[in-house]
């Protein structure tokens, strides 16, 4: 969880349990960058509002070990980069920071339909 909210650290163990609920939003970051870090706040928030029909995760990518296998499965351009799930299968990419109007207008539009 990231401060006590219902964002979970997602790592190479836990990463099939994304795919496993009907919609899930991982976001793929580093500590580093101030997009990412910016960036939490606003998943938050989102987390506070679709909590119970999304699932929410963050995968930090420079952690030794943590996320090995994700690694050789994705390839990252930049940071933070959010994959979409809808029933397991990776529906939408974004690939910069959203605002919370705009992350709740994806979740809305690829996972709640």
């Amino acid at each position: 969880m990231i401060d006590g909210h219902e964002i979970e650290r997602v790592n190479d163990e836990n990463y099939r349990e994304f795919l496993a609920v009907p919609a899930s939003v991982v976001v793929f970051g580093i500590a580093s960058c101030v997009p990412c870090n910016e960036f939490d706040p606003i998943i938050r928030m989102a987390a506070q509002e679709f909590g119970g029909m999304v699932k929410f995760g963050k995968a930090l990518m420079h952690i030794p070990g943590a996320c090995r296998e994700l690694k050789k499965q994705y390839t990252f351009e930049t940071f933070p980069t959010s994959h979409f799930y809808k029933k397991g299968v990776l529906v939408h990419i974004e690939q910069e920071k959203l605002s919370l109007s705009d992350l709740e207008e994806r979740i809305k539009e690829h996972l709640l339909v």
